[in-house]
């Protein structure tokens, strides 16, 4: 018996021991933070293969000089933030935790921040809002199959009303899309349109088309992506607005499950998640509740 308890605390010892420490970074956005945090939170724990804690930062014209999280605790880093700017001290802390193999993930609005951090914007790959444009970087563009630069003068960042749309897998071959259908219908969101940034080394690994019909650009746009820095990997999830406790665009599998699995990827560079049973189709979203 003494044998067996031994053995089960061994067990879950080495289970904790094993989950990937993960900081969520909120505390200015505008969007629903208070709401949207708890959710990526569970949604990542509930996996089993993470740990997560939350860094808040000083509210709006508040203290930032206070804001100091320890990155090199953690093995991938979520921005749910949109807001000031950090302490210098921060900022040159964050860029030298991913380039030495940190992971980072961008949630949403967080392409939204620090249009004049270089670094940044080159994480991202592409960014929008904060008065971005063509001197921020080009815009990526579908033409005959491939991704191209576009330096085509015009803003940084736009949205239509907001719909379900068809999702389209880029990346087939890619451990976060790898089992994925090739197309799937999201649930009621922001389709980011005419993100642009430096656009350096980006893998487009999947694009909605922004219809004229809904105020979008007419341009099949990038919205899940993937972009080296140093040794670090980033997942860029243009997805998941939020209408205060509405939570549909999150709570839809198709947004989880690719939350999920670029989070634990940039974490490691692989992934072990199995594609849920109820993964959206190509005719119908999938919400979890």
């Amino acid at each position: 018996m003494k044998r067996l308890c031994f053995l089960a605390v061994l067990l879950c010892a080495n289970t904790f021991a094993a989950t990937i420490p993960a900081l969520i970074i909120d505390g200015q956005n505008n969007h629903d933070y208070k709401t949207t945090t708890p959710h990526l939170k569970k949604v990542l724990e509930e996996t089993g293969l993470f740990t997560v804690e939350v860094a808040t930062t000083p509210p709006a014209k508040g203290d930032m000089s206070v804001f100091k999280p320890d990155f090199k605790k953690y093995r991938v880093i979520i921005s749910n933030y949109n807001g000031e700017p950090w302490p210098k001290e921060t900022d040159e802390a964050f860029v030298a935790y991913v380039r030495n193999g940190g992971g980072f993930v961008s949630v949403h609005a967080a392409d939204n921040a620090f249009p004049e951090w270089k670094e940044y914007n080159e994480m991202i790959g592409l960014g929008g809002w904060g008065n971005r444009n063509e001197k921020s970087g080009p815009y990526l563009r579908l033409r005959d199959g491939k991704f191209v630069k576009d330096p085509s003068p015009g803003r940084g960042g736009s949205h239509g009303q907001q719909h379900p749309f068809l999702m389209e897998t880029r990346a087939p071959e890619h451990p976060i899309m790898a089992g994925l259908p090739s197309k799937w219908m999201h649930a009621k969101d922001e389709l980011y349109d005419r993100l642009r940034g430096p656009a350096e080394n980006v893998t487009v690994l999947a694009t909605a088309f922004s219809t004229k019909e809904s105020n979008g650009s007419g341009e099949e746009e990038p919205l899940l992506m993937v972009i080296p820095f140093g040794k670090g990997r980033v997942f860029h999830t243009a997805l998941g607005h939020n209408n205060g406790p509405d939570l549909s665009a999150q709570k839809c599998v198709g947004f989880i499950a690719t939350f999920q699995r670029g989070t634990e990827w940039a974490a490691t560079g692989k992934v072990t998640q199995k594609v849920p049973a109820d993964f959206p189709t190509a005719e119908k979203v999938s919400l979890r509740e």
